[in-house]
């Protein structure tokens, strides 16, 4: 790989943390009038930064984490959380959300769906679902794959009913995180801090009404590999610095270029800086060593994702103008 578009990503850490900072208390005290942040914390990469960002901004005593795993969570998720707010030394609480998802039918809509296409699916198997056809040209689809307990694995192609149903049903998991970050956040006066990074944000990776929804989004504009620079540069440890991006929805182990980027993040990244630079398909295909026309794939693939995610990025819109509330939110610095 050449350093032209790699090194587009290098980041001033100390400089870029001193201006989060700022500009999150200054969003809290100027348009937000709210007196400390919550930050939900999975154990992965985004939100660790984030929680230590809000440290820097507004100090520990005025963060409030929330550690909230369900059934299909990783167990080194939580031990990774913990581990967080241990060390960045603010208060904290631990809710298993699985009984709330057991009630509201999250996993029998989801497993219904599963033995639709796989009808010998029950306790004690496991299930993923990835992408597919993007880097070739062809339309995304998507695959299901499922794991019985003897470890036999299967995967068949996904229709779009029961697609829907299965991420529909796993949505419930993202939107109740979010009900519960905002009962804290409404007790305690508090903000809520959005986590995802400039992948997952301009790519639309999120939950509408679920992890998309936010007070503010400190890390919206650094890309995933900015963000790992800025865990390092805080001092989460190694076993925090190093872990791989994964979605910890599905029971299978899942990375995120598995179920919807078109490739691992480090790559995806000087992707999406590519384009966003305007630098044609060969540069892109030079820089990445891959063949122009996977390169324009790529970029087709981005523009494919902007288009059909645009929606989740707007809110509510009237029907007729309304005159009175300003609902524009502060522009960006």
């Amino acid at each position: 790989m050449s350093l032209g578009l790699a090194a587009a990503l290098k980041l001033d850490e100390a400089g870029e943390v001193a201006k989060i900072a700022e500009r999150m208390r200054e969003l809290l005290r100027s348009h937000l009038h709210r007196r400390g942040l919550v930050v939900a914390i999975s154990g992965g990469i985004d939100s660790s930064v984030c929680a230590a960002l809000a440290v820097r901004a507004v100090g520990r005593e005025r963060v409030f984490g929330l550690l909230l795993p369900e059934r299909d969570s990783a167990s080194d998720s939580s031990i990774r959380g913990r581990k967080v707010v241990g060390q960045l030394g603010i208060h904290y609480e631990e809710c298993d959300i699985a009984p709330v998802l057991d009630a509201l039918g999250c996993y029998r809509w989801r497993d219904a769906a599963i033995r639709a296409v796989f009808p010998a699916y029950a306790d004690g198997w496991k299930n993923k679902i990835v992408i597919a056809g993007g880097q070739t040209g062809h339309f995304n689809f998507f695959k299901l794959v499922v794991q019985s307990p003897d470890g036999q694995i299967f995967e068949e192609r996904l229709d779009s009913k029961n697609y829907l149903q299965i991420v529909a049903a796993t949505n419930f998991k993202q939107r109740v995180r979010k009900t519960l970050e905002y009962f804290h956040a409404d007790r305690l006066h508090y903000a809520v801090v959005g986590t995802p990074n400039r992948l997952e944000y301009d790519q639309g990776f999120f939950v509408k009404n679920g992890d998309g929804s936010a007070d503010l989004k400190p890390i919206a504009h650094l890309y995933k590999t900015q963000v790992y620079a800025l865990a390092e540069y805080l001092g989460f440890p190694e076993e925090i610095c190093n872990v791989q991006p994964t979605t910890d929805t599905y029971s299978m182990t899942q990375g995120q270029d598995e179920f919807y980027f078109a490739l691992p993040y480090g790559e995806m990244d000087i992707a999406l800086l590519a384009y966003n630079s305007g630098e044609p398909a060969t540069a892109l295909a030079m820089e990445l060593g891959f063949s122009v026309e996977q390169a324009e794939l790529i970029y087709r693939d981005i523009e494919a994702k902007r288009r059909t995610t645009a929606m989740l990025h707007w809110p509510a819109i009237p029907v007729e103008a309304v005159i009175g509330p300003n609902t524009k939110p502060p522009t960006p610095v």
